[in-house]
């Protein structure tokens, strides 16, 4: 562009933007509030301890209170929806009998070996998903199809397969979350940024030491938490599980109850699992900020 130019350009720019400034029909530009208005807006802001502890006493009571109402005001039937008192009775009783303790240990060590045989197939072979692009393109469609496959449609199968013992219970377990998990864990590895990799490749790292020391601790926590997510799907296939031939368990529990209507028991039992999961959620979410300090 030659001098003349651009300062014929200048000129009618500056003309312009003079006679837009007049313009009457023009809105108006909306008035934002101060930043410091906004400030409790902004997303992924830290609030405080005691605001968090605030929320999260609200988050039990409220549904704890609209369950008192609910029993308190009889607007739905007890037989259906027992009192929290009765509930608490209930498994006071079953405590008492040792019923409840042994249900619990049953079905805490199914849950338990279902859910560890699980990870120990899934971190693996989601692990290479997310790494070796031969692994994802051998694993990914036939994962991505037996995962839409009920657990609950293998029970007849497993039954004629492994019998009626533990074996069939655990492989219920099993089959209802190593392939979530599988593809989980293969998303978290692929979330690895790959200016990191690149980085530690020019200062020399092998594929060896990428894996050890750069795959594996930027992705740690993220296996963690999917593990997180799918110890809940693990208690929910309990119940499928000890549905056919099992003589303990909560699940089992909940439905012997059903069959002579004792709705407070089940109650019980339910709040026992909620409690369980709560505990194992807690402790995985220290261990997640214990190994991924950086994450917190």
């Amino acid at each position: 562009m030659s001098p003349a130019e651009g300062l014929t350009s200048t000129a009618r720019t500056r003309n312009l933007t003079q006679e837009t400034r007049g313009r009457s029909d023009w809105p108006e530009l909306p008035i934002r509030p101060a930043p410091s208005a906004r400030r409790w807006l902004a997303p992924g802001r830290e609030i405080s301890s005691a605001a968090r502890w605030v929320l999260r006493t609200v988050s039990v009571l409220a549904p704890l209170g609209a369950w008192v109402a609910l029993s308190a005001t009889k607007a739905v039937d007890p037989t259906f929806l027992p009192s929290p008192v009765a509930v608490w009775q209930a498994g006071v009783e079953m405590a008492r009998s040792g019923e409840l303790l042994t249900d619990t240990m049953a079905s805490l060590r199914r849950v338990l070996f279902g859910f560890g045989l699980a990870l120990a197939i899934s971190v693996p072979l989601g692990f290479a998903m997310g790494v070796w692009r031969w692994a994802l393109a051998l694993l990914e469609p036939a994962v991505g199809l037996v995962r839409y496959w009920p657990a609950s449609a293998f029970v007849p199968l497993l039954i004629i397969w492994l019998g009626l013992g533990e074996p069939s219970k655990l492989m219920v377990l099993v089959l209802g979350v190593v392939f979530f998990n599988i593809l989980m864990v293969a998303d978290v590895v692929r979330q690895v940024p790959r200016r990191l990799l690149e980085v530690s490749s020019t200062l020399g790292a092998g594929p060896g030491v990428l894996i050890r020391k750069v795959i594996l601790p930027h992705a740690l926590p993220g296996i963690i938490d999917a593990a997180r997510v799918n110890a809940a799907a693990a208690w929910n296939f309990l119940v499928i599980a000890e549905l056919f031939a099992a003589t303990s368990g909560l699940g089992y529990r909940i439905i012997r109850s059903q069959r002579f209507l004792q709705t407070d028991r089940i109650f019980a039992v339910l709040v026992v699992i909620g409690v369980i999961g709560i505990v194992m959620d807690v402790g995985l979410r220290l261990l997640r900020d214990r190994v991924g300090r950086w994450t917190v």
